[in-house]
């Protein structure tokens, strides 16, 4: 079975709405051995949404809709959909005791824009929609074609997706998707591709290979189509040995959360000094529940005056080395893993620009430290990109250091 998803709003193709619905959906209908064909952002505009629908009905079996389901008149997915599918707009009481119930405390969001959220299409059935007041609806045509209508407010088509859609898939799905992914870091995409030739040569039919490049790391992802998870996990196995020098990570799951399923296991505690990367790997460390376990804390240090008082880092060394050298983020490092007591430590300095740059240490020069005990790894990093991309890659490959560590 194959799906699209249409995301329906002007603001998605402004830019100022990033669209992080398709990602979770694409994910969600995979796992479920769905898969997604395309996916389509268009205009609050009748005909553009109207022929959006048709034209991903004559390709796949499952269209998925998301936004404009409001009660404002720029939200017009309802009207239209309503009348592409040969309906007509009538009260549903079911809806409106939801909505009513759902606004009981504040009763002046109840006026007659809230009252048409209660107006649905009377050929569509009607999903309960837990946790917004959009109605989710659900149609399937003659030829067996289906078509769900979904809100664009995140956490409600998170829940509509599990609670709602993904069972009524699921119902009579029998095709499997299986997909196992690794990562690397330490070759070029090139390189690897050419280390690994042979292996992805020989793959069987149906197991296909993706190569995934972000900030210095590779995902390696496997993905099998109608074949037995073993035999994915085999290939698997395979290609971690011949990767085994670069790889980091053998499952699908962030970086951090390796980093912190690591220091639990080892029953060990860290913290971080930041400079340039001003808190991105305080944020990645504590992004996820259960961070308290093994995350104590940080010192965004940007500058040398907290270097200094904060971090006590010689003030002398700051003077004749600068705050982007090896000697510096190597006394931040210890002096966070002291200060704040834990077992490991993770500093970063670096001229991350656009500006400060000089000709010894330019732009995207990032020294990084790794403190365990009074022993210190120290490396220099030569980064290129804007100044997000630098400090991106370099928290990346603080962590991947790390890894390497723990």
């Amino acid at each position: 079975m194959r799906a699209e998803i249409i995301t329906i709003g002007d603001e998605l193709l402004i830019g100022q709405v990033v669209d992080t619905n398709s990602a979770f959906m694409a994910e969600q209908l995979n796992r479920v051995g769905i898969e997604l064909y395309q996916i389509t952002s268009v205009h609050d505009d009748a005909a553009h949404i109207a022929s959006a629908v048709m034209d991903a009905f004559a390709r796949v079996e499952v269209v998925i809709t998301t936004g404009g389901l409001g009660p404002t008149k720029d939200d017009i997915t309802k009207h239209v959909l309503c009348e592409l599918m040969g309906g007509h707009l009538v009260p549903d009481k079911s809806v409106e005791a939801h909505i009513r119930a759902l606004y009981k405390d504040r009763p002046e969001v109840l006026n007659r824009l809230t009252e048409t959220q209660w107006l649905v299409p009377d050929n569509c059935t009607v999903l309960p929609n837990r946790v917004g007041s959009a109605p989710l609806m659900y149609w399937r045509n003659a030829e067996g074609k289906q078509l769900f209508s979904l809100p664009g407010v995140p956490y409600e088509m998170e829940t509509a997706i599990r609670e709602q859609v993904l069972p009524i898939l699921q119902k009579g799905q029998t095709e499997q998707i299986t997909h196992r992914t690794i990562m690397v870091s330490g070759i070029p995409e090139s390189a690897l591709a050419i280390h690994i030739e042979a292996f992805e040569n020989a793959l069987p039919e149906n197991i296909h290979l993706a190569y995934l490049p972000k900030n210095h790391t590779i995902r390696l992802r496997l993905s099998g189509y109608n074949v037995p998870a073993e035999a994915v996990e085999a290939e698997q196995q395979k290609l971690m040995e011949l990767v085994q020098p670069w790889l980091v990570a053998t499952e699908d799951k962030p970086l951090e959360v390796v980093v912190g399923e690591k220091l639990k296991a080892a029953g060990k505690t860290i913290a971080t000094a930041e400079s340039c990367t001003g808190g991105k790997l305080a944020m990645l460390l504590n992004k996820h529940a259960g961070s308290s376990a093994f995350y104590k804390g940080t010192v965004v240090a940007y500058s040398n005056e907290v270097k200094a008082n904060v971090l006590k880092v010689r003030q002398e060394y700051l003077d004749t080395y600068g705050a982007v050298s090896e000697q510096v983020v190597a006394l931040m490092a210890l002096g966070v893993m002291r200060l704040l007591n834990t077992d490991y430590a993770i500093a970063t300095s670096g001229v991350a620009g656009p500006d400060g740059g000089t000709p010894e240490k330019p732009v995207g020069t990032v020294w990084i430290a790794i403190a365990c005990g009074e022993s210190i790894y120290t490396e220099c990093l030569h980064l290129r990109g804007d100044r997000n991309t630098i400090t991106d890659t370099a928290a990346t490959l603080a962590l991947v250091r790390l890894l390497k560590h723990l």
